[in-house]
């Protein structure tokens, strides 16, 4: 039987100053002057459009990203934070992460943000080597990045995550523990450290950089691993690293196959509607002037998620995380019965690529390493 899972709050802001060759978000280069309040103006109609179909439930998260966010005034997100608050059943405790880059005009804004009500900071860090940073196409330089996080500190974040990047163009594993151990001593609560992948639609894609070799990447990735547990973090999904207590609300939401509305150019969202077992996706316009001018509908695609979807789509995001998910968790979030995936389950447990214990099931060390080749165990 299909429950109402909790309700997290996307908001995307398309813009950036120069897109990366190795990004394939929907990401747009910024013109001149950006439409900054015409386009609030559409976020919160879109909002309102969404939420009304949620019979104003609580919002335990909210995430704006991008793009560059940063490249909006504190007083823009002022307004669209007080909107939601006078419109919205925001949680008390409610975590409002916003992605910034460390450019020096962005990181000026940091006290405005924190005013304005967000409380969370993901820093797109990506590495402190000039070179690397260059050879990714990022703005910023390595001093610009340590001068973004103590002015994020300075500003009074006490919860921040620094997005890190390895496996990049003729890196070493002594450069990658340099960049890891440099973003470590910051004392972030959280790190988002993940391998650097060529995916579609990219510049890199159409001429690939040189990437170090498996057992280079393979080197780098268990002694970070070693590096960060000395350091207290601990990982609860692939890329994802955390103190005590600090994990991404926001992200866990997604991983265990949570609703979200999503506004803004391109954003998806996921809704639940027990009372007719049925689960929405939605996807708006992803060109921001074709969205900004449709405001009959920001909608561009809106579909029903079959019952097979589900599974699926439910495993592909549970099983990124270290501790997986209860049988209970599967049933009222897929509104499968477990009897859907129990072959499966018995068969990968055989294997050793699943370990079922108490009701949870969650990916084996080795069913972690090979999770592409586990999931296909569910198509």
């Amino acid at each position: 039987m299909l429950a109402t899972p909790p309700l997290s709050l996307y908001i995307h802001i398309p813009w950036c100053v120069r897109k990366c060759p190795y990004c394939d978000f929907n990401s747009h280069e910024s013109p001149v002057d950006i439409p900054e309040d015409d386009y609030i103006d559409v976020l919160l109609d879109d909002f309102d459009r969404d939420y009304s179909e949620c019979s104003r439930r609580e919002i335990v998260s909210i995430f704006i990203g991008g793009g560059t966010p940063s490249l909006f005034s504190g007083a823009g997100f002022d307004r669209i934070l007080g909107y939601l608050r006078r419109h919205g059943n925001l949680a008390e405790d409610i975590e409002v992460t916003m992605e910034a880059n460390p450019g020096t005009a962005e990181a000026k804004k940091f006290s405005d943000f924190r005013a304005a009500g967000i409380n969370r900071l993901s820093l797109g860090i990506q590495s402190f080597d000039d070179k690397s940073l260059s050879l990714l196409g990022r703005i910023h330089d390595g001093k610009q990045s340590r001068l973004a996080i103590e002015t994020a500190l300075g500003a009074g974040f006490d919860n921040f995550n620094l997005d890190l990047m390895h496996g990049l163009p003729n890196q070493t594993q002594s450069n990658a523990l340099s960049d890891l151990t440099a973003a470590i001593s910051y004392h972030p609560t959280h790190l988002s450290w993940y391998q650097l992948t060529i995916e579609p639609n990219t510049a890199f894609y159409r001429r690939p950089p040189t990437l170090p070799l498996e057992d280079v990447l393979r080197g780098i990735q268990l002694s970070g691993e070693a590096v960060l547990f000395q350091h207290g973090f601990s990982q609860y999904e692939i890329s994802a690293f955390a103190t005590e207590n600090r994990q991404s609300r926001h992200n866990l939401n997604y991983w265990k196959f949570g609703d979200y509305i999503g506004i803004g150019a391109g954003a998806h969202g996921k809704i639940s509607f027990p009372a007719s077992d049925t689960i929405i996706r939605t996807r708006k316009h992803r060109q921001p002037n074709h969205y900004m001018k449709n405001t009959v509908d920001h909608t561009a695609q809106r579909l029903i998620v079959g019952e097979d979807e589900r599974v699926l789509e439910f495993m592909m995001n549970a099983l990124r995380l270290k501790e997986g998910f209860s049988i209970s968790e599967f049933e009222d979030h897929s509104g499968q019965a477990f009897s859907a995936i129990a072959k499966q389950v018995d068969s990968l447990n055989e294997s050793g690529l699943l370990l079922l214990l108490n009701q949870q099931i969650r990916a084996t060390e080795k069913g972690y390493h090979f999770l592409n080749n586990l999931l296909e165990e569910f198509l």
